[in-house]
């Protein structure tokens, strides 16, 4: 199993350690107050497979590592630690709490490729930002349940993508390619697949019925 980086102690990080974790990987997570203000977290998660660190050591430790972290803050992001890493992006696009991004509201980028973008030599693959936090450890099933329930990516590498395709599977998900980052709008807040739990079949209807409105 692998090494799960995790970058944000919120409700999306600290789910996917938990279905991580319940799936056999290890996971190390940080967040932006340091390390000791996780003793809590770890001490829930198991020492045995989770421990605290920094952001630079989480990027580094990880096999891949994933972004749950509030859009705004992605520029503080260090690039090095994360070069040439699958990095996971489960961002989405709140004005209220991000202030408002013209790129974005004019649909002229995606969140993920604002990422990309932050990290040119990193492999963004988009996953996890449609799915209700509380609901990652608890919607997993295993391959070939006619119920499974399918979660979309979208990335430019494709040998990234498969990356992040074993490891959902690990989890108990199937993933749904949309394409490059350019498409993972499809994906975003306010869309027919945003929260829903969908099979691959019923998600691939769903994205492929999308419309792009602008961003309000």
């Amino acid at each position: 199993m692998s090494t799960v980086g995790i970058i944000g102690a919120g409700n999306i990080g600290t789910n996917v350690a938990r279905a991580a974790i319940a799936a056999g990987h290890d996971v190390v997570i940080a967040n932006s107050r340091g390390p000791e203000t996780l003793k809590d977290l770890i001490a829930e998660l198991g020492e045995e497979h989770a421990k605290a660190a920094t952001v630079d050591s989480a990027a580094r430790q990880g096999d891949f590592v994933l972004i749950a972290i509030p859009l705004h803050a992605i520029e503080k992001l260090p690039k090095e630690p994360l070069e040439d890493t699958v990095v996971l992006d489960a961002n989405n696009y709140y004005p209220q709490r991000d202030g408002r991004i013209p790129a974005l509201d004019t649909n002229v980028s995606t969140t993920s490729e604002l990422l990309q973008k932050h990290l040119p030599h990193s492999h963004v693959v988009k996953s996890f930002n449609h799915i209700y936090a509380k609901d990652i450890p608890a919607h997993g099933l295993p391959a070939g349940h006619e119920d499974r329930r399918a979660l979309a990516i979208a990335g430019a590498d494709p040998g990234a993508k498969q990356v992040v395709t074993e490891f959902l599977d690990t989890l108990g998900y199937d993933a749904v390619d949309l394409g490059p980052l350019s498409e993972s709008w499809r994906i975003e807040r306010d869309t027919p697949g945003y929260g829903p739990r969908m099979t691959a079949d019923e998600l691939r209807e769903a994205l492929a019925s999308t419309e792009r409105v602008q961003q309000t």
